[in-house]
């Protein structure tokens, strides 16, 4: 689990083809690695990744096909998002996240309005109905608050902090962005359906 707070900016430096699958090489001095080990789990883009290899700057991940599939941002040489995995002891910053990838996303509309950024981002029809005005969702594994959605538009309001300190600060129209809905979200509907099925 993760909170969609971003705790330092990554490079993936280099890409190993493995069959169908990637390697990544991801260079993180400044994430602080020295408490991570083979296994642990950190999200990169929002994506959660297990690290195969650690050392004090770096630490490579295997990503599946499967993974590569429903996600962007992981095939090439770029900067990223990073966040270890919340610890039972950790501040609750953001939201919980799991690291879950619902969909892929668009961004329509990034323009500044005086201190701080609107983006607006298209959802897939499959995901828009989890996206709710004033609720959270996860974009490139950052936790932001939905201010206002339009069929299956959302608008999110960017303060200077979250795009010094993200990868957002490099996003453009037309570019792709992974999403993860607010889990509560998708237990309510669950129990909605429940009820009515067993009613």
């Amino acid at each position: 689990m993760f909170t969609g707070i971003i705790q330092t900016i990554g490079t993936v430096e280099r890409i190993t083809p493995m069959g169908e699958d990637l390697k990544l090489n991801i260079a993180c001095a400044e994430l602080g690695l020295q408490d991570v080990q083979t296994g642990d789990s950190i999200a990169v883009n929002g994506v959660c990744l297990t690290a195969v290899s650690v050392s004090k700057t770096h630490f490579e991940a295997h990503v599946s096909k499967e993974t590569l599939s429903v996600t962007v941002g992981l095939d090439s040489l770029h900067a990223v998002n990073l966040e270890k995995a919340l610890r039972l002891s950790d501040r609750l910053g953001g939201h919980l996240v799991s690291g879950h990838v619902d969909g892929v996303g668009t961004v329509v509309l990034f323009e500044q309005l005086g201190d701080c950024w609107k983006l607006d981002i298209k959802a897939p029809h499959a995901i828009a109905k989890y996206i709710a005005i004033k609720g959270s969702i996860c974009v490139n594994g950052v936790s932001l608050t939905v201010n206002s959605i339009n069929h299956n538009v959302f608008s999110i309001n960017l303060i200077p902090h979250t795009l010094e300190n993200t990868t957002l600060q490099f996003l453009k129209i037309g570019g792709l962005v992974n999403l993860e809905v607010d889990q509560i979200a998708r237990y309510v509907e669950r129990m909605t359906l429940w009820a009515e099925e067993n009613d």
